[in-house]
């Protein structure tokens, strides 16, 4: 299943999604610490509004990744929605910019295998490895790795999902450094994976 504009997505509740962005041509959208943690709280707050579990989530200096489940009837895409409009104005103001920030409107995919969904966790916590922000994904402080691998106590993670999916904390670690030292994947995941770098 392709990509889908938001309005052309069908949000049912109980069902993954990932969902992302990035900034108008690559362009930096979160300059600094105020940035993400503005960003992490906004996300706090309309989560807990919307009935929205998040699975997993990462932002990088020009770009945002959501994993989410919707838990109830209000549209998942409402998060990301509300979260940068309210982040856009805040972003303008402090900055005396004006218009928007993003590449149009996010993207968002259903996910619909657990093949996908656990590989897209790793590959959204693998990502600033990736992208060469850091050498650990435990380096980097604006996703929810450290809660997934019981470094941090933070509140925008479902733990009953983890526990669900892996053992204990290791087992999760070496799922994603796996990742990270070969990328050697299924041809399914590969290509699912590769199109959401497209």
């Amino acid at each position: 299943m392709p990509y889908a504009r938001k309005d052309l997505l069908t949000w049912q509740k109980g069902m993954y999604y990932h969902i992302y962005n990035r900034g108008v041509s690559k362009v930096t959208i979160f300059r600094e610490e105020t940035n993400f943690l503005f960003t992490i709280g906004k996300i706090k707050e309309y989560s807990q509004a919307y009935n929205i579990s998040m699975i997993a989530y990462c932002l990088e200096p020009n770009h945002y990744h959501f994993l989410v489940q919707q838990d109830g009837e209000e549209p998942a895409g409402n998060l990301p929605q509300s979260v940068f409009n309210s982040y856009t104005k805040a972003y303008n103001k402090k900055y005396d910019t004006s218009g928007t920030l993003f590449e149009g409107r996010f993207r968002a995919k259903v996910i619909q295998t657990k093949s996908h969904l656990l590989h897209l966790c790793r590959y959204i916590h693998g990502n600033p490895v990736k992208d060469g922000l850091v050498a650990n994904p435990a380096d980097w402080p604006y996703s929810n790795y450290l809660e997934w691998i019981g470094e941090r106590n933070g509140k925008l993670v479902d733990q009953d999902f983890i526990e669900n999916q892996f053992e204990n904390a290791e087992e999760y670690k070496k799922f994603v450094f796996e990742y990270l030292k070969s990328r050697q994947l299924p041809d399914d995941v590969k290509k699912f994976l590769d199109d959401l770098e497209k």
